[in-house]
């Protein structure tokens, strides 16, 4: 039993972690708008529309030109609603501000069907924007109750404050522009969020996604452990021959040779669990129209799964393991502060390089795939019906092929996760020759 603490604790923590309430999000805070003016609505008279922000209502997002980056970055990024082909499917929402705890369902926004997962109503002053919750903090605002925006509610504006472009998002109720805020993230500002007035505790798409994952890898285990239990000596067949291959394949090519074998077993449940927890939510993550899941390309996750990596393979450091870090032997004594200053750097640069490569090899992919569907619209916006068309005959071999190179970076990061915690351990534990 002691042998899966380490299995059980990257699961829940991976899960806990994932919460939006340190996720990273999608935020337009820190996008280059350079050259783009959300204002240009020529023809259109703002007199009656202009709130005290100097922002218009009337147009909503949707009107704005399509901009390939930001539309792959929103459909990447985490959120309050799991969108199967495009109808918003709701999650419970856990939502705490001065005013106290609010717990309902995301479908009290009203998400309108294909409508990039804006809500058309507010509920006790929140409102659902591209997917996530955010908080109306302009005074005049209902906040008690549901209220009615209709479509195309939401706009925004560009501002530049210490010289950084900033973007203030407002939603429009009765022509008048209300400021709203994003939930707080505990990114300290490098990810573009910070303490706002209200925290999202709710369990989001990835969340969901990691409990699905999570529950489906335990029936499927737990299946092929029954089989092996009534008759040992069958061969194994379907779903348990796939399992066994796999299980196998690690054993032999990872923990084995990278661990030893006289010691692999007290670390094999672990590096399973690594193994078997990426590999499927990133092949979740491919299942087309299913949400855009983009759990492992989700630096919370791949921080978590890092740190926990890092603090397996410390605990267990032989003797032998720090002595190597902080006093290397078998060099001149002035060379060894040097080195164990580089050895201490390499502590936290190997976790960090896990956490950013399985991040953003599966981040690239699924951006890679949207930007070639965005092929449709970005001709359509310059040859109307004939560049849809062209976009098409572009974008579709461009998807599949994407699609086909993705199905092999799914194993080959899980793999490759799997085998570099594999050698940290083993370095660590490694004794004295």
């Amino acid at each position: 039993m002691s042998r899966n603490i380490y299995s059980a604790l990257l699961i829940f923590a991976a899960i806990l972690f994932s919460f939006p309430v340190i996720s990273q999000d999608h935020n337009h805070d820190g996008h280059d708008h350079s050259g783009h003016n959300h204002d240009d609505h020529a023809g259109h008279d703002h007199a009656s529309d202009q709130g005290e922000h100097g922002v218009s209502c009337g147009h909503g997002d949707e009107h704005h030109e399509y901009d390939p980056a930001a539309t792959a970055i929103h459909h990447i990024s985490d959120g309050n609603v799991l969108s199967i082909f495009d109808y918003p499917l709701p999650l419970p929402m856990i939502l705490k501000s001065e005013a106290g705890l609010e717990m309902f369902m995301s479908s009290k926004f009203g998400a309108h069907f294909a409508g990039h997962e804006n809500g058309e109503k507010s509920y006790n002053g929140y409102v659902l924007y591209e997917g996530s919750a955010h908080r109306v903090v302009d005074a005049g605002f209902p906040m008690t109750g549901s209220v009615d925006l209709g479509h195309g509610a939401f706009t925004h504006q560009v501002v530049n404050i210490d010289g950084k472009d900033k973007t203030l998002k407002y939603v429009c109720y009765e022509n008048k522009p209300y400021k709203i805020d994003a939930r707080t993230t505990l990114d300290g500002g490098m990810l573009g969020g910070g303490i706002t007035s209200f925290w999202d505790l709710s369990p989001s798409k990835n969340v969901i996604a990691m409990l699905l994952v999570s529950l489906l890898l335990f029936f499927l285990f737990r299946g092929a452990a029954k089989k092996y239990k009534e008759d040992p000596l069958k061969a194994p067949s379907g779903v348990q021959g796939v399992l066994e291959t796999l299980v196998v394949f690690i054993r032999d090519e990872v923990a084995i040779p990278f661990i030893g074998k006289g010691k692999y077993m007290k670390y094999f449940p672990f590096l399973l669990s690594i193994f078997f927890f990426v590999l499927g939510l990133n092949l979740f993550g491919q299942i087309p129209f299913f949400g855009s899941i983009n759990a492992t390309g989700n630096l919370t996750l791949t921080m978590v799964l890092a740190l926990i990596v890092f603090i397996l393979v410390n605990i267990n450091g032989k003797k032998d393991y720090w002595q190597h870090i902080f006093w290397m032997p078998g060099v001149p004594g002035f060379v060894k502060p040097l080195l164990a200053g580089v050895e201490i750097m390499g502590l936290f640069i190997k976790p960090l390089t896990l956490m950013l490569r399985l991040a953003g090899n599966i981040s690239a992919g699924h951006i890679a795939i949207l930007s070639f569907i965005g092929l449709i619209f970005i001709f359509g916006d310059l040859y109307g019906t004939l560049g849809n068309g062209i976009g098409t005959v572009l974008a579709i071999p461009l998807t599949l092929f994407m699609m086909a190179i993705e199905l092999i970076v799914a194993f080959v990061q899980a793999f490759v996760f799997a085998i570099l915690t594999a050698s940290y351990i083993g370095a660590a534990i490694e004794e004295h020759h």
